[in-house]
């Protein structure tokens, strides 16, 4: 199927999920014939059947022998989880540690349903293509292969990721580029170069707990803001620990934060670079899930509203093509020397081989394809994940809606205590995220988060239904 199809099943997929969300069709009801609807919409009754066909794999419709296709159940649109709306008091230190860890173990599992990790599967990489280019690679460069780069990284490579960064809105030039072992490396690295230990950070809660584990290790104290699911971070707050606390430096993720999913609007990621430009704090930002938005545009950065090199911009291929590569970049502004230093002392390089193979594949121009596929089928495995919530989570479930990125983020009812689930869940052979990783505050001790990566499947439909049930038992309780 072309892509042009493809879009155009999606939308058919598209207006009658919205038909059913809004209450046109309800459990049961009969959906129009595919040659009606190819007359309404004005497109093929090809492109009909797949949409008909892809809402029946998902398990929203039925076919019925000789009588067409029905609803199959009533899709519950939840309601938005509830935000912590406070500033933290005081700067703290973390102390997630120890559960992190806990969470961390299940990394790589293959046995456990993986709803806790966010990496496209193998089904969703481009799989063949790259095990040709690395070989390809390997023996045509033999040589080249089995000895370190140079520091900053392959100059192939970073100049493909600086014309990309170009076409994406945020001017970039091949040397103001550092290759890394992930993005995470690229966060670390920019820690390094910002901050010392004991300066004061700040972060939005809930934020990816992966920084709270580089900030508890660097000794470094965290300052939390609101992120709101429907608005990311607001200058206002932003503004108000500033004059509290003495910040050092800030860690946002401005597009489809991790877990919450919320994005900051352009226009208020150019006031929080104006504001924190002014008083010369350095703004580490993760970008690594911007080329997962489901929308026609891709979101907009921090770094290209950067005029003094303050923002330190963060990213990798980890989400999209090569997780198992472990092939990231930053753009470090007026940090570079600094981070080529923590660089050189920390690994000298990033893996040769990998950082080749990735950049003949951007050199193919095959990146943009697969991405566009990629948000189509992350998009589908959303929409999936959260009607089956609907259906086996306790009632008064919160959920958020992202526009992009690849996770869900739950708010459980009564109170209910998400370790308890993540434990539970965890010896029936299932993997989660409890909420209280993502902040250093006892704020989303209810809430937990999912990977939407994956391919639909009955084994993730059995996950998410005991999973159901075992959050059923303790709303029960």
């Amino acid at each position: 199927m072309n892509e042009q199809n493809t879009f155009r099943y999606k939308e058919v997929e598209r207006r009658l999920l919205d038909m059913i969300d809004s209450g046109v069709l309800n459990m049961g009801d009969k959906l129009p014939s595919l040659r009606s609807l190819s007359r309404d919409l004005g497109v093929s009754i090809s492109t009909v059947n797949q949409a008909y066909v892809q809402l029946e794999s998902n398990g929203i419709i039925e076919s019925r022998p000789r009588s067409g296709f029905f609803v199959r159940r009533m899709a519950c649109k939840l309601p938005s989880p509830e935000t912590a709306t406070a500033t933290t008091a005081e700067a703290c230190p973390v102390t997630r540690g120890g559960l992190i860890r806990k969470v961390l173990d299940a990394v790589g599992n293959k046995e456990a349903v993986p709803l806790n990790v966010v990496e496209p599967t193998p089904d969703l990489l481009p799989v063949a293509e790259m095990g040709r280019i690395m070989a390809q690679v390997l023996r045509n460069h033999p040589d080249d292969a089995l000895v370190y780069d140079t520091i900053l990284g392959n100059a192939r490579l970073r100049k493909q990721i600086a014309f990309r960064s170009m076409e994406t809105g945020t001017p970039a030039e091949p040397d103001q580029l550092i290759i890394t072992a992930g993005c995470l490396e690229a966060l670390y690295i920019s820690l390094r170069a910002t901050t010392r230990p004991g300066d004061m950070v700040l972060i939005q809660a809930p934020t990816y707990y992966c920084f709270l584990h580089l900030l508890e290790n660097l000794g470094l104290r965290v300052v939390e803001i609101p992120s709101y699911p429907d608005r990311g971070v607001l200058p206002e707050d932003i503004a108000a620990a500033l004059r509290k606390f003495d910040i050092s430096a800030c860690i946002f993720s401005p597009n489809f934060n991790n877990p919450d999913a919320s994005t900051t609007p352009d226009e208020a990621k150019l006031e929080i670079v104006e504001m924190l430009a002014k008083l010369n704090i350095p703004i580490i930002e993760d970008d690594v899930s911007t080329d997962l938005h489901f929308g026609p545009k891709r979101p907009g950065t921090m770094k290209q509203f950067d005029k003094k090199g303050l923002v330190l911009l963060c990213s990798s291929f980890s989400k999209t093509i090569a997780p198992g590569y472990r092939v990231g970049w930053m753009l470090p502004g007026q940090f570079m020397e600094k981070a080529q230093e923590v660089k050189y002392t920390t690994n000298v390089c990033t893996a040769t081989p990998t950082q080749m193979a990735v950049a003949e594949y951007m050199c193919r121009g095959r990146f943009e394809r697969h991405v566009r596929r990629l948000r189509v089928r992350v998009e589908q495995q959303m929409d999936t994940m959260l009607r089956h919530v609907g259906e086996y989570f306790p009632t008064g479930t919160r959920a958020t809606h992202p526009d992009g990125g690849g996770v869900l983020w739950l708010e459980l009812p009564g109170g209910a205590d998400a370790v308890e689930l993540f434990l539970a869940a965890r010896a029936k052979g299932i993997n989660i995220a409890p909420g209280s990783i993502f902040s250093t505050q006892d704020k989303f001790n209810s809430h937990i988060r999912l990977s939407c990566t994956g391919v639909w499947s009955e084994r993730i439909r059995w996950g998410l239904k005991t999973l159901g049930a075992l959050a059923n038992e303790m709303a029960r309780g």
